[in-house]
């Protein structure tokens, strides 16, 4: 029974993931065509796109936390492995047991970011706060508050699954795609 909550919640917790990070994919998108909007209409029309550089920092921030849950989910988050990787080949128990306590540590540190950025969500959600030059442009706070909160949640989530299933399988560094041996060579 606990093996299929599990499994449940790991497919529910999977699905969003990859939700928020279409929605942060798309956000680069559009982060693209208002730099390029804002390019042109500077070099032509020398009218810079108001609001540009806002919409950049909070978008970076957006993007970030909108596809963390995926990339933990996927196992591409940026970390030093090296180490674990060459105790792998002698004590694959120890190693596994590490990159347990490892997720363990991820999955409480992302669960305080969302525990702290809650509360500023709802507050800035209630006081309409925004960010911005006044009466140039301006944008709310409350969407990149509940992005940091939900990406970290979902994050923290995703972790706790890793532990309790020990899915995060013991892995030696990965070769890059596009460096695959079996599809190198000449193509016929």
């Amino acid at each position: 029974m606990l093996r299929s909550a599990l499994a449940g919640l790991s497919r529910v917790a999977d699905t969003l993931a990859i939700a928020a990070n279409v929605v942060g994919t798309l956000t680069v998108l559009g982060l693209v065509v208002i730099l390029n909007v804002d390019v042109v209409a500077r070099s032509v029309f020398n009218a810079p796109l108001k609001g540009t550089y806002e919409i950049v920092q909070l978008a970076v921030v957006f993007i970030v936390f909108l596809q963390l849950a995926d990339v933990v989910r996927v196992d591409r988050l940026t970390r030093s492995d090296g180490f674990l990787n060459l105790l792998h080949s002698r004590r694959p128990g120890l190693t596994a047991t590490l990159r347990r306590i490892i997720n363990a540590i991820s999955a409480i540190f992302m669960g305080l970011i969302a525990y702290i950025m809650f509360p500023e969500f709802i507050k800035m959600w209630g006081t309409q706060d925004f960010f911005g030059v006044p009466g140039v442009f301006t944008v709310p706070w409350w969407p990149i508050k509940l992005a940091i909160a939900g990406g970290s949640a979902l994050a923290s989530i995703i972790f706790i699954i890793k532990v309790i299933s020990a899915q995060d399988r013991p892995q030696l560094i990965r070769a890059p795609e596009h460096d695959d041996p079996k599809s190198s060579g000449p193509k016929s």
